[in-house]
Order: C-alpha cells, then structure tokens, then sequence
C-alpha cells in the first residue's frame, strides 16, 4: 500500500490537529461506551437483586478517555514511536471488570477491583514480552504463519460487522435511520475515492459531520410537524453543560472523576477470596487478547510494510500495551488494547504518521476535561457511527484476506485452515467458563492453530500421485 504519510513523517500543525481529530471520532464512540455498557450491566444488577449493598460507585467515559489517551502515549514511547496504533477501552474485559467492579463473590471494592485486575492482566503481558525477548519470534511465525493470522484479521472485522448493522439501523424509525448512516457512508466513500489530498485523509470526518448534518435537519422537520420517526438527534448530552440557563467556566471544564482518586478505604476490605475472584476473572482473558494484539500488529504491519514483530520488536508491542492498560486503568478504569478502528483509519486514509496518533492521545486527554465536546460526542446519532464503521470493519476484514493472497489455496490443508478460522469467526463460536469468555475471534484462532499443526506436515497435494507414477515407472 502506497502511504501518502510514513510512518516518521510530521504533517503541518494544522493538518496533524485534523488528522489527531478524525482518529479520536473513529475510536472515541467505543472508548466511552465500555464504562457506559458497565454502569448498566450495574443497575441491572442492583434491579434484579443481584447487589443487595449500598453500590453508589459509577465509571466515568471521560475518565477512560484519559486512560485511553495516557496509555496510548506509554504505548508509542516503549515501541519507540515506530507503531501507529492507538490503544483503547477493552471490550474482552467487559465481564471482568464487572466483577471486579461490584465484588460479585466477596463486598464491592469499586474502583481499586479495576485496577487490580488490570494490574494482573498488564503483568501477563509483561512476563510474554520477557518470554518473546529471550526466545525471539520465529516459535509464532511457525504456530501462525499468514495462512493462520490472515483469516483470523479478516474474522476481527467481520465479528464487529454486526455492530455496525445493528447500528446503521438504531433509531426511532431504521428505515429513516438507514438512510441517515447511507448518506454518511456514501459521503466518507466519496471523500475519500474523488475527494483531493486533503479529502482522501480526513474522509471520516466529512462523513460524519455529513451525517450529523443531515440528521438535525430531520430532527427540526421532525419537531416541528410533531414526527417522532424524524428525531435523531438528543440534546440529552447537552443539558448538564447550562448552569442556571447559561454556560459557565464550571459547567465547560470539568475534571473527569479519576479511578485512582476513588480507591481510599478500599484496602481494608481486601481478602484472599477477592484477589481470587479479581485474578481468576482477568488473566485467562489476557491470553485471549494476547493472540488479538498478534493479529492486529501483524495487520498493521502488511499495511505500512513493515514488521513491527521484528521492529520494534513483539516484545516491545507487548510491553506497551502491558504497561498502557495498567495506566490507562489507574485512570479511567479500563484495561487497553489495540483498537481495529484506528488500524481500519490508517488504511484507508493511507496515513501512517506516529504523531498523528500521538496528537491524538494528547487531545484525548485534553478534550475529556472539556465537557461540550464530550457532549457532541455522544449526541452523535448511532445511525452515522454506524455507517463509519461500515468502513471501518469493511478495510479490516479485507486488509485481512490480503494477507493470504500469497496462500496456495489449492492445498487441502491450507483451505481446511482459512475455512475453519472463518467459519467459527463468521458463525460467532465462542465459549465460556465460568466469569471467563473466549471470544468467537479467540475462538477461531485457536482452531485455526490446532488445524495447521494438525496437518502441517500432511503430504502435498499431488505427492501420492507422483508417488504412484514413480513406482510405476520404475515397474
């Protein structure tokens, strides 16, 4: 893929402000959401009468925004700013820290419980990086080589393309909301094919300013003749930015409500069958997205042609994003992880420039203190999220089967190898045990592995053949 920006390039101060903006729109809407998706995993919880203690304790989007933006930036310093990847709020610690959070065997401890879990979790990568740096890299080229992690690239898009769907059609009416998240996607598509230079980088953000466009219109039309179907947009977000009918210094600025701030008497109610429950509930899912950060390194890797296993080196990559999602929880909460959305942003904008993505770790710090813009974050209809991500997933999928151009798909073994990856990934295979939940994309990859070094050593195609036209010929 011919980059328009390497990898060490610097754009100009006023396109690196643009293109830190079009990286923080295409992963801040799943950065917020974790904590969002936890605060009513939560109250469910409490409805139900699953938490039966006084549980006041709320995660806060803006502060895992902070974590999001302080982890990314250990990230690129450890892998000396050499991987343009931006780290993020991990979805596979979903039901992790939820236990963690509200205590779910012993008392809730809050706050500390994510921090410890992601201590436990930073520390499994930590000691694989250790591993990885005395032993090398050629033991994963030989357990997945690109017939193994090709497929298994193609499948991370793919499982998210429900996602996407479910919310290109989110809204009061789908039809209106589908076509609300079409206009977006066909003018981020256009942008980016006909747009000029600056077009072709910053498609997203046409998009989806496009199709915040389009939707307040239809939400005026939609208020005005009295048609609940036209409402997408909600001022909901914006009502706590007024203090007594106007905004204020107070109501503009405001400190997201930090994890480490909140852990004070939390350690007197700390017990072995907690650390347990925290342990038990975390480590197995780092292995688990041990495998996904090798697919998405090895990803970015095909599209700025460079290994970045090899330079800066696994256990570098491994290292960050160790030490990012231990800091990253210490402030925000969430564990980290390498987020597909900026990959899918650096290839289709063909920009691969690390301080790019270093100015837009910088601005997600910053802007989480700014509340409006927190607000026209998530006052941003789903339907439009929707119709980006469309995009998105789209190039991560196929920068995936990419991967496996070079694949001989006419040996059965290769073909059985990339049929089952798919197959469980698209067919969304996933197993739980116990609070531990290994993914469709885990899933697919281990298969994957044991398929290949089932029939790795499996005679070629046509061998047997030969064979028998050997021993005929000499008969």
């Amino acid at each position: 893929m011919k980059l328009i920006y390497q990898v060490e390039d610097k754009p100009k101060t006023p396109q690196l402000i643009v293109f830190a903006l079009q990286q923080l729109l295409a992963i801040m809407t799943a950065t917020l959401v974790v904590p969002v998706i936890i605060n009513g995993n939560v109250a469910a919880a409490i409805e139900k009468g699953e938490i039966t203690w006084a549980f006041t304790d709320q995660m806060s989007p803006a502060a895992a925004l902070v974590g999001a933006g302080i982890g990314t930036l250990i990230y690129l310093f450890i892998t000396r700013k050499k991987s343009p990847v931006f780290l993020g709020s991990s979805f596979a610690f979903l039901g992790s820290m939820a236990s963690a959070f509200t205590g779910a065997y012993t008392m809730a401890l809050g706050y500390f419980g994510l921090i410890l879990g992601a201590v436990l979790a930073g520390l499994v990568y930590v000691v694989i990086a250790l591993i990885v740096k005395a032993s090398g890299t050629k033991w994963i080229e030989k357990l997945m080589p690109s017939v193994v992690i090709g497929p298994t690239v193609a499948i991370i898009g793919l499982s998210l393309a429900g996602n996407a769907v479910g919310d290109l059609s989110s809204g009061p009416e789908p039809k209106i909301s589908l076509v609300c998240g079409l206009v977006t996607l066909a003018v981020t598509m256009i942008a980016s094919v006909y747009g000029k230079k600056s077009g072709k980088l910053i498609p997203f953000i046409y998009g989806i300013l496009a199709g915040y466009a389009f939707a307040a219109i239809l939400t005026i039309i939609g208020k005005a003749a009295d048609v609940k179907e036209l409402v997408l947009l909600s001022t909901e977000p914006f009502k706590n930015l007024l203090d007594d009918g106007s905004v204020t210094l107070k109501t503009f600025v405001s400190v997201p409500d930090l994890t480490f701030l909140n852990v004070s008497g939390a350690f007197e109610s700390m017990n072995a069958t907690y650390f347990m429950t925290v342990f038990v509930a975390y480590v197995p899912v780092a292995f688990v997205v041990f495998a996904e950060h090798i697919a998405d390194h090895k990803n970015i890797s095909s599209i700025i042609e460079r290994d970045l296993l090899k330079d800066p080196g696994l256990h570098r990559t491994l290292l960050g994003d160790g030490i990012g999602s231990m800091a990253g929880a210490l402030f925000g909460g969430c564990p980290n992880t390498t987020y597909g959305e900026s990959i899918g942003c650096v290839a289709i904008t063909k920009n691969a420039s690390v301080i790019s993505i270093f100015a837009a770790a910088i601005g997600a710090i910053v802007i989480a203190f700014i509340s409006p813009f927190i607000a026209f974050v998530n006052s941003i209809p789903s339907c439009v999220m929707g119709g980006v991500c469309m995009a998105l997933y789209g190039f991560i999928a196929v920068s995936g089967l990419k991967m496996i151009q070079k694949v001989d798909l006419n040996k059965n073994k290769n073909l059985f190898v990339v049929s089952v990856i798919l197959i469980a990934g698209v067919g969304g295979l996933s197993v739980s045990f116990g609070k531990v939940a290994i993914t469709e994309v885990a899933c697919a990859l281990v298969l994957g592995i044991l398929t290949n070094l089932l029939l790795k050593n499996g005679p070629e195609d046509g061998d047997e053949d030969n064979t028998q036209k050997k021993s005929q010929t000499k008969s």
